[in-house]
């Protein structure tokens, strides 16, 4: 018997309906369409409207459709991770609020935090559950709703983010497919850069803290840009080279949505053209951990079985890292 590898059978999302333009944040905060292309490259963003829906609602669609398409009951379901920096409440997790909502009963489920590097983490945690041989059926997903940390009067940051959500289904498989890579990276010290002030058990929510406006996204844009750009660059080229992985050798590479330079730069780092690369952020904007699942559920009739991948991402923490994988399936029955 051969080793045990995690390999992605299906992918679901979900993303609200309306969609927030450069238009109408023009008329917000004082930003053009013109000047977020150019620095950020997003169009528009999907915000979820209903006051009385969060980030477990939009991962219970996403969860829904993937257990459909993967013909999955939810009493089969082994594990459901749920990565995400904008959970539902405090506890319990967002991830037993998502189970719960699509009827999964048999499973154990937990939330994941590393900012937008966090369904790369969810990943790479759900596969070793995989091929430790106990689990069987282990749902990934990635929910953010952006919008309730979003700043509105912060010209620097509202146009960034978007809410949506995006799932992945994870089996073992002995075929030369599945995930066969990954390195993953914190440095803590970044803490400073990117972080939300208040909330925590540090700076409790008060009066105080409200007014001071200190429960949305606080990012120092220059320096995240910075790091993100080398870490990112640098992650990319080393998995590929621990892999032998030639330019040519790689179908897709699938970036974090974070700003339309940073995917430029990393691409033109690991020598790869512009149609290898995976990019919808011009649609949907920076969903943090959804953007990686995102990628993959767009492009999921493009993918062919024996595709070589690779996933790269940078978030708050800082975290980055990166993931091999050999593409499992072909869509539609191809």
């Amino acid at each position: 018997m051969g080793k045990i590898r995690a390999a992605i059978t299906g992918v679901g999302a979900y993303l609200p309906e309306y969609r927030l333009t450069n238009e109408e944040l023009s008329r917000m905060v004082d930003t053009t369409d013109e000047w977020i292309m150019e620095r950020i490259g997003i169009k528009e963003r999907r915000i979820l409207k209903e006051k009385d829906k969060g980030s477990a609602f939009l991962g219970a669609k996403a969860v829904d459709e993937l257990l459909q398409k993967t013909n999955t009951s939810p009493e089969q379901v082994d594990v459901l991770i749920c990565a995400t920096v904008t959970p539902d409440m405090q506890f319990p997790a967002t991830a037993n609020l998502i189970s719960d909502m699509v009827g999964i009963k048999n499973a154990f489920s937990f939330d994941l935090g590393a900012g937008c590097s966090g369904f790369l983490y969810a990943l790479e945690t759900g596969s070793r559950f995989i091929e430790a041989g106990d689990y069987k059926k282990v749902v990934i997903v990635g929910a953010e709703k952006m919008s309730t940390i979003v700043d509105y009067t912060d010209r620097a940051v509202c146009p960034i983010f978007g809410d949506g959500a995006g799932a992945v289904m994870l089996e073992p498989t002995t075929g030369e497919y599945g995930i066969l890579d990954s390195i993953l990276r914190t440095d803590g010290s970044g803490h400073v850069y990117l972080h939300q002030k208040a909330g925590g058990s540090l700076k409790p929510a008060s009066h105080e803290t409200v007014d001071a406006r200190e429960h949305y996204v606080y990012q120092e844009g220059r320096t995240v840009f910075k790091y993100a750009v080398a870490n990112m660059a640098d992650i990319s080229v080393e998995i590929m080279q621990r892999n032998h992985l030639a330019p040519t050798d790689l179908t897709w590479f699938l970036p974090h949505q974070a700003n339309m330079r940073i995917i430029q730069a990393t691409a033109n780092r690991m020598g790869i053209s512009r149609e290898q690369v995976m990019i919808n952020i011009e649609k949907y904007g920076n969903t943090t951990a959804a953007t990686l699942p995102l990628l993959l559920w767009e492009w999921e009739d493009q993918l062919n079985k024996g595709d070589n991948l690779i996933l790269a991402t940078f978030g708050a923490g800082f975290t980055w890292g990166a993931m091999y994988l050999k593409w499992g399936y072909n869509a539609n029955g191809r």
